[in-house]
């Protein structure tokens, strides 16, 4: 049984990295009781979600930046 620590771990993994196959049985199995954890993860991906949409949105446009457009931008706002 995994630790609350090494769950959450795992959920941070996750989000970068594929898990092992026995990383992932023992990340559900925990979640499956572990109420802290899941709502751990769900707030997690909901953070990373919102900062991503934040980096990546113009506000002046209101839409989303992508790589391409952010990389001229950048260059064209250079003295």
């Amino acid at each position: 049984m995994l630790s609350c620590k090494k769950a959450t771990e795992l959920i941070e993994k996750e989000s970068i990295f594929a898990l092992s196959l026995k990383e992932k049985a023992q990340l559900y199995m925990h979640k499956s009781m572990c109420d802290a954890c899941t709502a751990y993860e769900k707030q997690s991906k909901k953070i990373d979600e919102l900062l991503h949409n934040h980096i990546h949105s113009d506000p002046e446009r209101g839409e989303v930046i992508h790589n391409n457009d952010l990389k001229e931008k950048i260059i064209n706002e250079l003295p």
